[in-house]
């Protein structure tokens, strides 16, 4: 059965980026999957993340965006969420907002997908530990098909990265490198 796919770039933004150790090498893979994407007629979704002014989404018991929620009031989210230039979006390409770790989460993500009969998710973007982790795991509890582009991720700690992408992953998804995944 042939599923319609999209490639979804994730969190590929100047202020996650910013904070990254590998950013160009990770910059450069992502921009070679958006290249075989487009190359294959594959639908481009760029997720990033992003609050209103004052942050008003970060609740105290989120442990993870409280404790940043004095460094987000005080940022230029404009700036921050800024896709990196050398993987700008084109005019076709999607675009949507995130408000927690997971893609699916506080975005219109999953309506776009059931709007254009989406079934089969290309995964990229950083961290591995993060979004590409959430994300796999909430699209594989909706029932769509994954793939994941170890080489299109990335995390901060190598170590953590291996795992996923060499144990965890496999659970729920196929694991490729761009290479492979471009040779379908």
């Amino acid at each position: 059965m042939d599923q319609k796919t999209a490639l979804l770039v994730m969190d590929m933004q100047l202020g996650i980026l910013a904070n990254f150790p590998v950013s160009e090498s990770i910059v450069a893979n992502v921009a070679k999957a958006i290249e075989n994407a487009r190359n294959k007629n594959i639908d481009i979704i760029y997720v990033t993340l992003s609050f209103k002014n004052g942050a008003v989404e970060i609740s105290p018991n989120n442990k993870v965006f409280a404790a940043r929620r004095a460094n987000i009031e005080n940022i230029d989210l404009e700036q921050f969420s800024k896709i990196h230039p050398l993987l700008e979006p084109q005019k076709q390409d999607i675009r949507v907002t995130k408000r927690r770790i997971s893609a699916f989460t506080g975005s219109e993500l999953e309506v776009v997908l059931r709007s254009k009969g989406i079934q089969h998710l290309v995964l990229s973007g950083v961290a591995t530990s993060g979004i590409v982790l959430s994300t796999t795991t909430e699209a594989s509890d909706k029932d769509y098909k994954i793939t994941i582009l170890s080489d299109a991720c990335a995390d901060p700690d190598e170590e953590v990265h291996r795992v996923l992408t060499e144990k965890i992953f496999l659970r729920s998804a196929e694991v490729k490198t761009i290479e492979e995944w471009g040779n379908q």
